[in-house]
Formats: C-alpha cells, sequence, structure tokens
C-alpha cells in the first residue's frame, strides 16, 4: 500500500506558534482574505464576498505548493460597504477602521518575521482604500507587501467561463454561481428577473462620462440589490471560475519578482 502523504497545513488558526515561526523564516506568503459582510440581492447570504476570498486563498496557497510555501488567516469579514445600507443586512467600517484593521493583521505578520504579505480582498468597495493602505504601510515597515482583488487579477480567465457578463459585478452570474457549487443550501431559487444590466462608467450614470467618479447607494441603481445576470448562474460555471481565479492567484504569488523587486 502506498504511504499516504500529508499535505501541510494550510491555515494560520490550525498551527502552533512554534511552527508559524518556523514557516516565517522560510519566506512564506501569509494570504489575508478581505471581505464584507453585506446584502447580496434576495437570493444569496450576506457572507459572500468574504467567504469567497477566504475561499480563492485557501485553494490558492494549495495550488502554491512546491512553487512558494503559503498560509492563509482568518478571513476579515467586514470592509467598507455603506452603499449597501440602504438595502439592509450590511455591517459597514469606514476607512479609519479599515485601515487600522488591515493594518494591525499585518503588523502583527510582520512582527513575526513573516517579510510576504498580501491581502487577497473580495469586495469593490474596499479596493480604492485597500491600495493606498497598503501603500501607506509599505512605506512604514519596508517589506515589499502587496495586495489584490481576485477578479481583477484572473480578468481573462472569468471573461472566458461566464456568457451573459464580462467580468464579477454584484450577487451577479459569477458571484451566484461560486456560491452554488460552494454551498447550494444557502442559495435561494433564481428567477427570471434577477437581473440588473451593469451602466458602464465610474459613476454608474447613464451619460456621464466615464471617468467621472460619483458615489451612489446601490439601491439607486438596483431595487434588487444586484448588479448583473444572477439568473444565468449555474454550478458547473461556478466550479470552474473557482478552479481558474484560484489558479491565477497562486501563479500571481508564487512570482518571485513580486516579492524580491526594490521598494
Amino acid at each position: 500500500m502506498a504511504k499516504q502523504v500529508q499535505e501541510p497545513e494550510l491555515r494560520w488558526d490550525r498551527l502552533t506558534a512554534p511552527a508559524l515561526r518556523t514557516l516565517a523564516r522560510r519566506k512564506t506568503v501569509v494570504i489575508i482574505p478581505l471581505g464584507a459582510t453585506e446584502q447580496h440581492g434576495p437570493h444569496l447570504p450576506v457572507q459572500v464576498d468574504w467567504r469567497l476570498a477566504w475561499e480563492v486563498s485557501l485553494r490558492a496557497a494549495r495550488l502554491m505548493q512546491g512553487r512558494q510555501r503559503a498560509i492563509v488567516t482568518p478571513a476579515i469579514p467586514f470592509g467598507m460597504s455603506e452603499h449597501h445600507m440602504s438595502l439592509g443586512g450590511t455591517i459597514t467600517l469606514d476607512y479609519a477602521t479599515m485601515a487600522a484593521v488591515v493594518g494591525c493583521v499585518v503588523r502583527s505578520a510582520a512582527r513575526h518575521g513573516f517579510k510576504r504579505i498580501f491581502v487577497l480582498n473580495g469586495h469593490g468597495g474596499n479596493i480604492a482604500a485597500l491600495e493606498t493602505i497598503i501603500t501607506e504601510l509599505t512605506i512604514d515597515l519596508r517589506l515589499p507587501l502587496a495586495a489584490g482583488t481576485y477578479w481583477q487579477i484572473a480578468a481573462a480567465s472569468i471573461a472566458r467561463i461566464l456568457e451573459h457578463q464580462g467580468g464579477v459585478l454584484h450577487a451577479c452570474e459569477a458571484e451566484t454561481s461560486m456560491l452554488q457549487a460552494l454551498s447550494p443550501e444557502t442559495v435561494l431559487p433564481l428567477k427570471k428577473s434577477y437581473r440588473t444590466p451593469l451602466v458602464p462608467g465610474l459613476s454608474a450614470i447613464a451619460g456621464v462620462n466615464p471617468g467621472v467618479y460619483r458615489w451612489q447607494q446601490l439601491s439607486t441603481r438596483s431595487r434588487l440589490g444586484l448588479v448583473g445576470e444572477a439568473w444565468a448562474a449555474t454550478p458547473d460555471k461556478g466550479r470552474q471560475l473557482l478552479d481558474a481565479i484560484s489558479a491565477d492567484v497562486a501563479d500571481a504569488l508564487s512570482h518571485q519578482e513580486l516579492w524580491t523587486a526594490p521598494i
């Protein structure tokens, strides 16, 4: 009988402090999943963004084995979701609080000796703030910190799989499919009416110059609280998306230039 090879532990919360100190000395990448707890239309649970960030992080860490050791912290389940508050079910942070929470987690890992730290984001409302947070922490800590949003890292792969959207939107064909694949019991039956077409541009206001940004509550764009074609979701698409996204994230984080290029 062939001897079964035990997979290395990928979760920070399941490791001992001595084991984590050893991993820090071995140039291990720490992946910090960042998401949100917010409404996702009439059919999805409020866990979507942190759950997908955490799932992709774990799968990517597994795929990185043999190239670059990685471990995953518990997910940060809250983000900047003020634009969802009018639709209910949402817990939001302001910028100062998110900067403090992300900063404390990154600084904790750095104090234990980890020098390769990556925040994997799963919520659109976090993107602009996260780039600023990582910039400020990099200057302060003098470490090659990095961050990215999973659908931006895997944009080309996602576009090849989706049939009715060009990329991930909100409670849409993509997010609904991935939740159907991961936790079908949490997804309510879909209706053909579960759709809100995307208005392109930074303001998402029809006719406004696409380079102009203006903040709005999501409820002004969609009474359903979704953007995209949720009705078109399938579990098979979800499995394909999770596999492709995780592979792209693993490739990105295994690229040694990411960690060795000068600050």
